[in-house]
């Protein structure tokens, strides 16, 4: 099956590094002329040397997702499908409820939920006129509890999905479908692989033994699954949240059957507070 973009304009969020890149490269490969939007604007020069336009711009504020989406409109004159996969942990770790700070919970929202929010609504006007694609890129921590031990970012991805499935209803009528990839543990940037180096052998042995495929994903796995829902081989799926996380079958917590189940989860909880997700310009968080 060949996904063809030729002649169609995506936005991508997010897009200064990690699975955000790895997306806007496969659209460019796919024929699509690829907008890549990041608040981080260094991270975009690369995407620009490669022949996408960069539009950097907050887009946890409505403002600018307006801002950044009109700017995309201005310069390409139509938008055909948007793609939201910026997010991320915005440096925080897990800790105790009760030291959670409003900041800390709106941040991790903003980054997660508003943008994708206020980005699908000033995309919505352009791609009702005929018709589009919006992907929004959750996690597994939005289908269950995260091991990132945050609060927030678990209810925002759960926030995110509710969001893709609401737009999907809305939008369905003319003719946009709006569907959502979950991933699992991708080592999409140093900062995961810094969590995976933090798990040690035991707990990464453990890890690998709870992914049916026996291999940690890629960016590159997850940019497939998207461009394939922003395809018109896709065309009847909408609503959807596709899980892409190599087949999931973590050990129980406390099993005394799996000599590994213990370590797996002792490792996950020290990794998660050792290895903060990097600085606000983050685009995806292992620990799904």
């Amino acid at each position: 099956m060949i996904c063809d973009f030729t002649g169609k304009v995506f936005a991508v969020t997010g897009a200064a590094q990690g699975i955000g890149a790895a997306i806007a490269r496969l659209l460019a490969q796919s024929g699509a002329t690829v907008a890549a939007l990041d608040i981080d604007a260094a991270g975009l020069e690369p995407l620009v040397a490669e022949g996408m336009t960069a539009h950097p711009a907050d887009l946890g504020s409505r403002a600018g997702a307006q801002a950044a989406i009109a700017s995309v409109l201005d310069r390409h004159g139509r938008l055909d499908g948007l793609v939201t996969a910026a997010g991320g942990v915005r440096g925080q770790t897990g800790r105790p409820l009760e030291e959670i700070t409003e900041d800390d919970w709106r941040v991790i929202f903003a980054a997660n939920v508003d943008a994708a929010m206020w980005c699908a609504q000033a995309a919505a006007p352009a791609l009702k006129r005929q018709g589009g694609r919006i992907v929004t890129i959750a996690s597994g921590a939005g289908l269950r509890p995260s091991l990132t031990g945050i609060q927030a970012y678990t209810s925002a991805k759960h926030a995110l999905v509710g969001l893709t499935r609401q737009l999907a209803l809305e939008l369905g009528p003319h003719g946009v479908t709006v569907n959502s990839v979950a991933p699992g543990f991708v080592l999409s940037n140093p900062t995961t692989g810094r969590q995976w180096e933090a798990l040690g052998p035991e707990g990464q042995r453990a890890l690998l033994a709870g992914i049916h495929t026996r291999r940690l994903g890629t960016a590159e796995d997850i940019a497939h699954a998207a461009v394939f829902l922003a395809s018109d081989q896709a065309a009847w799926i909408t609503g959807q949240v596709l899980p892409v996380d190599g087949g999931r079958a973590w050990p129980k917590r406390g099993s005394g059957t799996n000599r590994l189940g213990a370590a797996w989860w002792s490792r996950c909880a020290r990794a998660a507070r050792c290895c903060p997700q990097a600085g606000p310009a983050a685009s995806a968080a292992p620990w799904r």
